[in-house]
């Protein structure tokens, strides 16, 4: 079996608002001199930088017969057929058809997404809904895990 692993990283546009944050900051504190103005810049600039990190720096997996995607790990044998999405369908399943129970690995930043229905009858959770850059990747490399654990 191929292990499938993949980034979702924040896009270019986001590390730019970090720098304008730490310039925001900066200019909040010019009234008090040159060197808070520097602490400003830097620590706005970090502090943003920081959690644009940990909010665009999710992994989606899959190892040793589960599907990590963010926090979740499922084993594969609970996961029904893998559904590509893109276009309009990523919009519908983002909005008006999503279920509230499901489990969301949403990225708005990013146009495809996979949606993987769990088949497990003690979870309640009716399906995954993964943002990925390369849902027929992910796609074939569920298949492949799943054949290899039956």
């Amino acid at each position: 079996m191929q292990p499938y692993e993949e980034r979702l990283t924040a896009p270019r546009s986001w590390w730019l608002t970090s720098v304008l944050v730490g310039v925001a900051m900066a200019l909040t504190m010019l009234p008090f001199g040159t060197l808070p103005l520097l602490g400003g810049l830097v620590g706005g600039t970090a502090v943003a930088a920081v959690v644009t990190s940990a909010y665009g720096s999710v992994r989606i997996r899959v190892v040793a017969d589960s599907l990590v995607a963010g926090d979740a790990r499922i084993p594969v044998s609970a996961l029904g057929e893998a559904e590509i999405l893109t276009g309009e369908e990523v919009r519908a399943w983002r909005s008006y058809k999503a279920d509230p129970r499901a489990y969301m690995l949403l990225r708005a930043y990013i146009p495809t997404a996979l949606r993987v229905p769990i088949t497990d009858p003690t979870d309640p959770t009716p399906y995954a809904y993964i943002s990925t850059r390369n849902p027929e990747a992910l796609a074939t490399a569920l298949d492949a895990a799943r054949k290899s654990a039956a």
